[in-house]
């Protein structure tokens, strides 16, 4: 005799999840950065968490990525599944960040700056 079918398991584990989270529990990410001869690749590592889940934000210096948590995409309450903030170097190109999704792993390419660029500045009379 079965007391609880598989379809309210299915129902119930989102709600579940987000009590846990609402009580103070949070997901870990795996969370590392690569850095490439032409910039950095920030990785984090979520298979449970879509792409619609994870954000990116950047204010002047600092990089916030960060996942939350709702029942429906619709849901006007949402719980932080996890935050991450980095302060980011001056020598990385803050003006072409690229972020993409796939196979449960956010992201983030950061290319650092040219700093071969070389020009000459003007002098002016005073």
């Amino acid at each position: 005799m079965k007391l609880i079918s598989r379809e309210f398991i299915r129902n119930i584990a989102p709600q579940l999840d987000l009590l846990n989270t609402i009580g103070g529990g949070v997901a870990q990410p795996k969370l590392h950065v690569n850095q490439r001869p032409k910039g950095v690749v920030l990785h984090v590592a979520m298979p449970s968490v879509a792409a619609e889940q994870f954000h990116v934000v950047l204010n002047n210096d600092n990089l916030t990525v960060y996942g939350e948590f709702r029942h429906q995409p619709e849901d006007q309450l949402a719980a932080p599944l996890f935050v991450q903030k980095l302060n980011l170097p001056a020598n990385l190109d803050l003006t072409s960040i690229n972020a993409t999704h796939e196979n449960g792993e956010l992201r983030v390419a950061i290319p650092f700056k040219d700093a071969n660029q070389q020009r000459e500045i003007d002098i002016r009379p005073s």
